[in-house]
């Protein structure tokens, strides 16, 4: 399993001098400021550039016009990118930090993989054919693996190895269903394409509204556990030593991540490298304080899944690269670099 800082590290006091916590408060006002110049970028740019005086008025005067159009239906684009971004480095975040592996990222415990059977089910045997649809099959099919992997890697003796295990474990089998449906079902191989590879371009008012409750849930739970996971990151007996409750925080941290990446999944389809690559990064800088960690992911993924959108739409130009396909192939090579940079250790 890999390991992430040495215990040293890890092991340094939560509270940092006041120099530095100063610093990580401008870094973090910083990385708001770019996320809403990249937001900005996401509204005004597309197939068809738009001039800033008809953003301006599409964002505050709907006269029917086809800029006006346009932009609101980049603005419902961009707030779903906002806020899926968000939930996928926070829930990175959450799962590194519960299985102390700083290469975890939702697909490690099953969640995209119950997502993505739950939504092929529903095509296949339920007749399902729009995204509302889609929504609550994927999120359910997540929030289900979710419980089922806690169940097997143990409940309450659960370990971050048991869990690795069990959540790999049901996600080969799983893509194995989800490849036997699609090579025996036409339909549901044309369908789940386009879902399969993660994209925002299907994002309505409607598609946020669903997952809405489901990601603010989600956010404020894995916030307020930075601090037990804090303890949690630095081994089982160290935690126990400080007073923390290992199988309470484990249990929410599981239910924190799985909300999250589940509705973000069930709405935009299996996105990757964001929950992986941006809380490795902001780590880098920030140190193993997750009470920093998370806020800086929350900011920062946002980023990088609106930057890469942005990239899509404008190399393909009049057509599109779905986001997905964007942070694949940009975040592969970065993260491979990040992770020889950094050494990461092999037990």
């Amino acid at each position: 399993m890999l390991v992430d800082s040495p215990p040293e590290q890890r092991a340094e006091s939560a509270s940092a001098p006041p120099t530095r916590r100063a610093i990580r408060a401008f870094g973090l006002l910083a990385s708001a400021g770019i996320l809403v110049l990249v937001a900005l970028a996401s509204i005004a740019v597309g197939a068809k550039a738009l001039p800033l005086d008809q953003v301006w008025h599409g964002l505050f005067h709907d006269s029917g016009t086809y800029a006006d159009v346009v932009v609101r239906d980049r603005v419902s684009r961009t707030v779903l990118g906002l806020l899926v971004g968000a939930a996928l480095g926070l829930s990175g975040a959450v799962l590194q930090a519960l299985t102390r592996n700083p290469l975890a990222d939702p697909g490690l415990l099953g969640i995209n993989a119950g997502a993505s059977a739950a939504v092929v089910t529903a095509i296949t045997y339920f007749g399902v054919t729009s995204l509302s649809g889609y929504v609550w099959f994927a999120f359910f099919g997540a929030a289900a693996v979710g419980a089922l992997v806690w169940f097997l890697g143990g409940s309450r003796g659960a370990t971050p190895v048991r869990l690795a295990l069990a959540g790999t474990a049901i996600s080969a089998a799983l893509y194995g269903y989800l490849q036997a449906v699609m090579i025996t079902d036409d339909a549901a191989l044309g369908k789940m394409r386009f879902w399969t590879v993660g994209s925002l371009a299907s994002a309505t008012d409607s598609t946020i509204e669903q997952v809405l409750p489901f990601l603010v849930v989600g956010t404020v739970a894995a916030l307020a556990l930075a601090r037990p996971l804090n303890a949690v990151a630095m081994g089982d007996d160290t935690a126990r030593a400080l007073g923390a409750n290992l199988n309470r925080t484990r249990a929410l941290s599981m239910a924190a991540a799985t909300v999250l990446c589940g509705a973000a999944t069930a709405a935009c389809g299996p996105i990757v490298f964001v929950g992986l690559m941006v809380p490795h990064v902001v780590r880098s800088f920030t140190g193993p304080d997750l009470r920093w960690i998370l806020p800086y992911a929350t900011v920062l993924s946002p980023v990088l899944l609106l930057g890469a959108d942005v990239v899509g739409r404008l190399v393909a130009r009049p057509a599109e690269l779905q986001v997905g396909i964007v942070t694949a192939v940009l975040g592969g090579p970065v993260f491979i670099f990040l992770v020889r940079r950094r050494r990461t250790a092999q037990l």
